[in-house]
């Protein structure tokens, strides 16, 4: 039989820490300092469970459960003295959310539970002090009003306002009993106005009322908006705590105050908090008064002229300091505390791990492995991967106020400000001239890379998070923002337009490809700063994993940038990137368009040393690590000119007539390039493609071997292979061309051919493609379309609904389909070590960078992961934690 509520208090709990799933963080904290004899007021945890019964039972709570809190409410009213619902020693209490993860502010709370018009006068009576027990009156209506009865809390502010400046009051604390006895009614009459009901007088209905609304506020929009953002299943619930109320607004002697056990910016080690004096929990963080700092080291630091906790309180403040230094040492890490004195009486209300940020996050843990608080692995699973996007790129401070005229999806973090461009050549032009600009598109090509990279940011308003300009710019570490749905960008005109505004070219934006949000003009930035501890906890991370990390780099800059970041190698060059530089992609035409093969071979070996050059230098970078080369991948259409503009122009530049590159366009037009003549394809159709790419290869690995002394071993990876027969046709290509380049060279050079499995059917067949294939890299993009049968530039379109209606839980082109394409993963890498035991495995797609993926990549015994240059640090972070995980 489920046991479905835990009770605390007295130095006594039914539950404790370990029972965070169960019990949500705050009741199994309450539970935990209950047990060790801190001073708690005694309550009680209605499980987590319980929310998903709420749920399935028509958002009703059940009799065994109302059962439960009622033989809990009495073990409350025993040790407090006090009856529920009496009208002599009324027991009032608060009523708060607590998922097992934290989510602050993101649910609801109800304070002052219990009071009615005729136990507010039973409380100002036992206090001494009727203007108490009428504001608290009045906030317990004001919230449950909110909450529980819907009416929105601005109504309330609005009616507070109005009085206060009938009454020439500035605060809250200046109204007298009566006024507030006053404002009282003025709510409850608003409520009988606006909702056609009068509020609650019977506490019994007011606490069923109230635990069902912060059930119910689990799928609230907010709620659920961090949750998604936050990755933390919807299917978990949210526990409710039951506690008995204690009163920071009972005069002079009485606070509440919310304190970090460390600086939560930069990880300082002193105690950091604020506090008010009479007044309660919520005022502190509503912004209604200005708090006070709860140390004199904050206080002197804050240039403030109010007294600190510390001398007003001292011996309040003494048993707290005390609490804290227990706590954090208890729990080993740093606090989160919400705390209320009551006429001089301390009481703890939370105790929680304490939100930071990401240099407060490594400086604490660096801290308290010196301390002997923590060993160097927990010091390193105490960091979240992708938080180090905080410290890799641009932020924008977070004490400038923002004007936001537009927003997508968060495509790439960091933030970017320049003026608007449209085209890429327009960006190029800008940054020869030393101007900083946004590329904003409708969404973009290949053929935007060079502007792609000139610009500070690219911004578009189609597109979703695997978009080419999402993927293109987490490669190249510029912040995008992608599908900015209520943005139009008027290309004819140039013009952008925004939320009531419009932009012309030359305008100056701002875009935050860290949360998506557009903002106008100049916004100042924070550089990110890379501290020591960074360094220590990474030489941690690096001791600690089993997995190695790549980059997917296709030019020297960004090959320059992953070794900076420690990538040990290159897991993916997209050869096709190179052929966009410059005037290589007027060759390029020129060999698409060629007649014969002979006229494709002329264009080809003007090609060759191009590409030599490229593998060369990134072999020589890389200094003896492994380079992946993919031969060439995409469709050739996606080279040539689309528009009829852009066809009479490329037509002219190439001295050939419009009308046959037209016609030669439109003979290559494919219904769906995706699935059509690209990967191995294009090299069994065309092999002297193969041939040259091959060459470039093995010519510049012999140069590079020769440059640096270091032995160059190339992968050379064929893509889109489906049958063992394709994959034995193209490696006979290359091992052609190998012979003949060591010969010339006369020098043996050691190579690996492999493939992408990116196809399901590869996956399957994976024990008999590997009698010819030497290594895997799993294509995640490629094969997740494939697998899922959705083309990912247009799935975006709807993968959000799906994930509204719970169809999905995230995107599978961000985080790879453990249950789908994981299989196929699985089944590949155990066919294909079967065959090939040695076999060398990795994955090179977008997921390669997601620490989710990561850790599926360690379960299934991948050697490699492969990713951007700017995610190489979280990718070594991310594999850390999967190597720590599976060893238990």
């Amino acid at each position: 039989m489920t046991k479905w509520v835990y009770t605390f208090g007295n130095g006594a709990a039914e539950g404790r820490a370990a029972d965070r799933d169960r019990l949500g963080g705050k009741g199994a904290n309450l539970a935990e300092m209950a047990a060790l004899g801190l001073p708690v007021p005694p309550g009680f945890t209605i499980i987590a469970d319980a929310c998903s019964h709420f749920y399935a039972n028509g958002r009703t709570l059940s009799d065994d459960i109302k059962t439960e809190v009622l033989e809990a409410l009495k073990t409350v009213e025993a040790v407090t003295g006090r009856g529920f619902g009496e009208t002599g020693t009324p027991l009032l209490v608060s009523i708060r959310s607590g998922a097992r993860a934290s989510m602050p502010g993101m649910m609801d709370t109800v304070l002052n539970l219990g009071l009615n018009d005729v136990t507010v006068a039973a409380l100002a009576h036992q206090a001494g002090d009727a203007r108490f027990a009428w504001d608290s009156y009045r906030r317990f209506i004001q919230m449950y009003g909110d909450v529980v009865m819907g009416l929105d809390h601005e109504v309330f502010e609005e009616i507070l306002d109005h009085e206060k400046a009938r009454l020439g009051h500035d605060l809250d604390t200046e109204l007298s009993a009566i006024e507030w006895q006053h404002v009282t009614d003025l709510y409850k009459q608003t409520i009988k106005e606006e909702l056609g009901e009068t509020f609650p007088q019977d506490p019994f209905v007011q606490l069923w009322g109230a635990i069902g609304a912060v059930f119910s506020s689990w799928m609230n929009p907010r709620a659920t908006t961090y949750r998604m953002l936050h990755n933390i299943p919807g299917d978990w619930g949210t526990a409710v705590t039951v506690q008995a109320m204690v009163f920071g607004n009972l005069g002079s002697t009485s606070a509440t105050g919310v304190a970090f056990t460390r600086n939560p910016s930069t990880g300082e080690n002193a105690l950091y908090g604020e506090f008010l004096i009479n007044a309660q929990g919520e005022d502190v963080v509503a912004g209604i008064r200005t708090p006070q700092s709860i140390t004199e080291e904050g206080r002197l630091a804050a240039l403030s002229d109010r007294p600190s906790m510390e001398k007003v309180m001292p011996e309040a403040f003494g048993e707290f300091r005390a609490i804290c230094t227990r706590l954090e040492a208890h729990y080993r890490d740093m606090q989160d505390l919400e705390f209320t004195i009551e006429r001089g009486k301390l009481w703890m209300l939370q105790a929680r791990s304490g939100k930071r940020t990401t240099k407060a996050a490594m400086k604490i843990a660096v801290d308290m492995v010196g301390e002997g608080l923590i060993s160097e692995q927990e010091a390193v699973s105490r960091i979240d991967p992708a938080s180090l996007d905080q410290l890799l790129h641009p932020t924008i401070d977070p004490r400038f106020e923002r004007k936001v005229i537009g927003s997508g999806l968060p495509a790439s973090p960091g933030a970017a400000t320049g003026e608007i461009v449209f085209t890429s050549e327009e960006a190029v032009i800008a940054e020869e001239e030393g101007r900083k600009v946004i590329l904003v598109r409708v969404e973009t090509s290949p053929e935007d890379i060079h502007g792609m990279h000139a610009a500070e940011g690219i911004l578009t308003t189609r597109g979703g998070m695997t978009s080419h300009a999402a993927v293109v710019a987490r490669g190249m570490g510029i912040p995008c923002v992608v599908g900015a749905g209520n943005m139009r960008v008027d290309t004819r005109n140039e013009l952008l337009l925004g939320v009531g505004v419009t932009f012309r070219k030359g305008d100056v934006i701002t875009i935050d490809g860290s949360s998506g949000q557009v903002l106008k003009g100049h916004v100042p930035m924070l550089q990110p700063q890379l501290s020591g501890d960074f360094a220590k906890l990474m030489e941690w991370a690096d001791s600690s994993r089993r997995m190695t990390v790549r980059t997917n780099a296709d030019t020297p800059v960004d090959a320059r940038a992953a070794r900076s970041f420690g990538a040990e190698g290159i897991g993916l060059c997209r050869t096709e990137h190179m052929f966009f530089e410059g005037d290589r992609i007027h060759v390029m035409r020129e060999m698409i368009l060629a007649e014969d093969e002979g006229g494709r071979r002329a264009a080809l070996d003007k090609l060759l040393p191009m590409q030599r050059s490229d593998f060369t230098e990134l072999f020589v970078i890389m200094h003896g690590l492994p380079v992946t080369i993919r031969l060439l991948d995409p469709p050739l259409h996606e080279f040539l000119p689309k528009s009829e503009e852009e066809v009479a122009e490329v037509a002219a530049a190439m001295d050939m007539e419009p009308a046959f590159m037209r016609e030669r366009i439109d003979a290559l037009h494919e219904f769906n390039p995706m699935l059509g003549h690209r990967g191995c394809r294009l090299a069994i159709s065309y092999p002297e493609i193969a041939e040259m790419q091959a060459r470039a290869i093995f010519e510049a690995a012999v140069a590079a071997a020769r440059e640096t002394g270091a032995a160059v071993v190339p992968e050379i990876m064929v893509p889109l292979v489906g049958l063992r027969s394709e994959l034995d046709y193209v490696k006979g290509v290359i091992d052609r061309v190998a012979r003949a380049v060591m010969d010339e060279a006369k020098m043996e050079i050691s190579y690996l051919v492999g493939t992408m499995i990116e196809l399901p059917r590869a996956a399957l067949r994976a024990h008999v493609i590997a009698e010819a294939a030497e290594f895997f890299s799993f294509g995640t993009n490629d094969l997740t379309q494939t697998t899922f049968g959705m083309s990912r530039d247009d799935a975006s379109a709807f993968i959000p609904t799906y994930q509204k209606k719970g169809i999905i839980e995230h995107d599978p082109f961000i985080s790879l389909d453990f249950d789908g394409v994981g299989e196929l993963i699985r089944i590949a890498a155990e066919r294909g070590r079967k065959t090939r035991p040695d076999m060398k495995l990795g994955i090179c797609g977008e997921h390669g960078g997601d620490p989710a993926s990561i850790h599926f990549c360690e379960d299934v015994g991948l050697d490699y992961v492969s990713c951007s240059p700017f995610r190489v640090p979280i990718a070594r972070l991310a594999a850390a934690h999967a190597a720590i995980k599976a060893k238990g």
